[in-house]
Formats: C-alpha cells, structure tokens, sequence
C-alpha cells in the first residue's frame, strides 16, 4: 500500500513539474522590452467653475473591492489626476495612460484617447525622467496617436506581425494601470478579427490579458518579445477588467503611423455601403452553401460602390482577391487600401457571380457624424415640440416598419410628451392621414384641429399602439 501510494505520489510530482514546464517565464521579455515602455499622464485646463456649483464625478463603478474603491477616487474624481494635491490648486484635470517608444529619437505610440484635448502631454520614462511630448497627429478611427519627445539613443521595442498570431497563443502587456506604472500582465489570444460598434475599421484581437484603465496604449507583446498590438478596450460592466480586452493589431497601427509622419494625419479608403452580416436564413434564401460575405443594405449615393454599379442586396465575397468570410472583415481591407488605388469586388447577384471594378475613394470626414447632424438639423420646428427623420433601410428592418412612417428623434415638453410619445417611436398615421414621410408628416401638422383629440398610430419595439393627441391652442 505504501509502495503504491508512494508511486502516486511521484507520479503527481512528475505532472506538476510538467505542467511548470510548460508554462512560459516572461521574465527575460520584461527586463529588454520594459524599458521602452512609457507612462503618459495628460493635462487639460479645466473650465472656468461657477462659485458653488458642485463638481462632476465619476460614478463608482459596482462590485468594487473596498481597497480599490479608494483607488478609483483618486485617480478619477481628483481634480489633481490622483497626484495627492496638484500644483497650487490649478484644478487641471489629468488622466493617465501607457505608451512605447518605436524609435531610438524619441517617436512614441499610444491611444488617440489618452492625449485627446490635452493641453499638455508629459512622458514619463522607465528612468524616471520626465519630458514633454509633442503630438504629431492622431486617428479617431483607429485610436492611434503618434507623440515625439526629444531625446536621442532611447531604447525600442521590436515591431511584430500580427497575421502570425495565433488564437490561443500567449501574449503579455506592459503599462500602468490605475497608475501604477510597469505593471505586466499575461494571458491568452482569445479571438482574432473582432469587430467592435464604433471601431469598424479595426479587426482587434481579443485577449483575456488583465488590462485597466491606465493600460491603454500600452503594447501587447508576443512570445517572440515582438509587439503584435496597442492596447485599446476593455469590455466591463464595473470599469475593471472582465475577461475581454482588445488591442489593435500593429499592421494597422504603423500604416496609420507612416500616414502620420509624412502628412500628419490619416487617410482611409471608402467604398460607401452599409452592410450586414449573411445568416444561415439569408444564405438559404440566397441559394448559397454556407453563410459569408457582406450583404449590402444600403449604397450611398454619390460613392464608389454607386459608380462600381453596386445595389442593395449584393452579397460581396471578395475584395482584391482576399474572401470576405463575414461582414466586418470588408471595411478595415478597404481603409487601409491607398486612395485612389484600383480595386475588384467579387459579388453574388440573384444567384449569379459577378466581379465589378472601381477606385478606392476618400472616406469622407462626416461619415462619423451622420448621427449628430441628422439630429442637429431636426431640431423641433413644429407645433408638436417634436423632431422627425424619414427611415433609413436599416431602421425599418430593425424597427419592423415595412413602409411609410417617421422616425421621432426627440421629443420636448409639450403637447407629445404629454401624449406618451416617446425617442424611437415612429408615427404611421394622424387622424385619418396615412404618413409616408417627413414632408407628409409636417403638411398633416398644419391640419390639425386645436382643442380637440386626435388619434395617433405609433410603433414602438415592434408593436402598435394608438395614442390621444390635443392640441389646446
């Protein structure tokens, strides 16, 4: 019995050395590429404060420890950035970030949201030096900045592919979380190609590597000491780190870099569709094989897509030769292609195949603020207190409106927020007046009688409802 147990116990020794086998020791990758990378901290004068009038804070996020909690006060809800007092109580606001350096005289990467309206951009290096960094541009759509201090022989990092990164790889990070600068964490490549809402032009690799507020910007390294990525989001519902971190890959990152340094900003190809994914259903109705490619719902007038002769319901499976396997692989192979540059679509149109041709365009700088003009310039006019749009496909599929109706943008106090309506509503009838769009909607407006009721037909989530509509003078 003690022969036997013994063996057992020998045999669990052998394991557990295995398994300590195996595991990677990063330490040799943190003493050569720690010293490349930096603490950016950032200033922005703060507004002008009325006497009295109470500060605006952070909210606590939920589920945080005790000892953390204080942590989030101070280096959120500190008029200092978390310093322990500022200077002279100037009461600029500062927020931390990560960054490394890519050249030996003084290019530096981060986030564009680290440096984002900073008044002033301090780097601080792995020697304790400090020094004030110049921005060389940045790139909203892809969270880049390019920063220069100057400074000679300082030490780099080695830029890696990410097209060689595998799922399931380990990978590590260096950066300063909550501040607390050369932090190094470790994990896995989870996913590859992620698309995420507002980042259409980036396909993020997703990792469980621990990262923070404090880490972005920071590099994500593989296990060849090569940066693969820039740490840019996290996905929580407390603030902290949940599992799910995303970075961008290096490949779009120096593009972006390149554009920068010779131009001082960045350029993106553009082909002008909304597109969506192919589910199984819509493969099958489609009479393909399997579901792929970027179905298009809209073409936008006026675009390449339009002069290349593609129509909504086109489904694209190939850019430039490259297979479009789902729809968020379309746009980052478009915007990273050179303006102007020649480009093929391979297509599956009503069954058949086709291949159209076209030149890349500029993506236009008002793509990003379609929602805001749209909502700038519906303002509410009318007798309502209300703002409407006419549907857009997209809106209609998601709204399950098949026709007709107007889409409420906002709704001030008044007459129809009185009468229930509600943002997101879409009004399909007045009275007896059937809208089919804005122009109908605000010729019935004109009609409507004052001191007495009128029935209103809505759609709210899908499911119709009347509502009571008076006009008292």
């Amino acid at each position: 019995m003690l022969k036997k147990l013994g063996w057992s116990v020998f045999l669990v020794f052998l394991c557990s050395q295995n398994v300590v086998a195996q595991l990677p020791d990063f330490t040799e990758m943190v003493k050569v590429n720690g010293v490349a990378v930096v603490n950016i901290s950032t200033t922005q004068k703060a507004p002008v404060e009325v006497a009295g009038a109470p500060k605006e804070q952070q909210p606590m996020p939920e589920g945080l420890p005790p000892e953390m909690e204080e942590l989030f006060k101070r280096f959120f809800n500190n008029p200092d950035g978390g310093n322990g007092g500022g200077e002279g109580g100037s009461g600029d606001t500062q927020s931390l970030g990560s960054g490394f350096i890519i050249s030996k005289d003084g290019y530096i990467l981060t986030n564009h949201h680290v440096v984002k309206d900073a008044d002033e951009i301090i780097v601080k290096f792995s020697d304790r030096r400090e020094l004030i960094a110049k921005l060389i541009g940045s790139d909203t759509r892809t969270d880049v900045a390019v920063l220069k201090v100057e400074a000679t022989d300082l030490p780099v990092v080695t830029i890696g592919d990410p097209a060689k990164l595998q799922v399931g790889e380990w990978v590590l990070a260096i950066g300063s979380p909550f501040g607390f600068e050369q932090s190094v964490t470790a994990g896995i490549v989870s996913a590859k190609g992620r698309s995420l809402p507002g980042g259409n032009y980036v396909p993020f690799i997703q990792t469980d590597v621990a990262i923070n507020p404090g880490n972005s910007g920071g590099p994500l390294f593989n296990m060849d000491g090569k940066v693969v990525g820039i740490n840019s989001q996290i996905y929580s519902r407390t603030g902290g780190f949940m599992g799910l971190s995303f970075s961008i890959p290096m490949d779009i990152v120096m593009n972006v870099v390149e554009q920068i340094k010779s131009s001082g900003k960045a350029a993106h190809g553009w082909l002008g569709v909304q597109i969506q994914d192919v589910t199984r259903e819509l493969a099958e109705s489609f009479n393909m094989k399997k579901p792929q490619g970027a179905l298009v719902s809209k073409v936008i007038p006026g675009s390449p897509a339009e002069k290349a002769d593609l129509q909504i319901g086109d489904i694209i499976t190939e850019f430039n030769g490259q297979p479009i396997e789902k729809s968020g692989d379309l746009p980052p192979m478009v915007g990273m292609t050179p303006i102007n540059d020649k480009a093929t679509l391979k297509i599956l149109r009503q069954g058949n195949e086709k291949t159209l041709n076209f030149s890349i365009g500029l993506l236009p700088e008002q793509i990003d603020k379609v929602a805001d003009t749209k909502a700038e310039k519906a303002r509410p006019t009318n007798r309502l207190g209300i703002s409407v749009t006419d549907l857009t496909a997209e809106e209609r599929e998601v709204l399950q409106v098949i026709k007709g109706g107007v889409l409420v943008q906002s709704v001030e106090k008044g007459i129809a927020k009185n009468a229930g309506i509600q943002p997101g509503d879409v009004i399909l009838r007045i009275g007896n007046n059937v809208i089919v769009g804005v122009a109908e909607f605000e010729k019935t407006l004109k009609t409507l009688p004052v001191g007495k009721s009128v029935a209103v037909l809505i759609q709210r989530r899908g499911s119709p409802a009347f509502l009571a509509l008076k006009i008292d003078k």
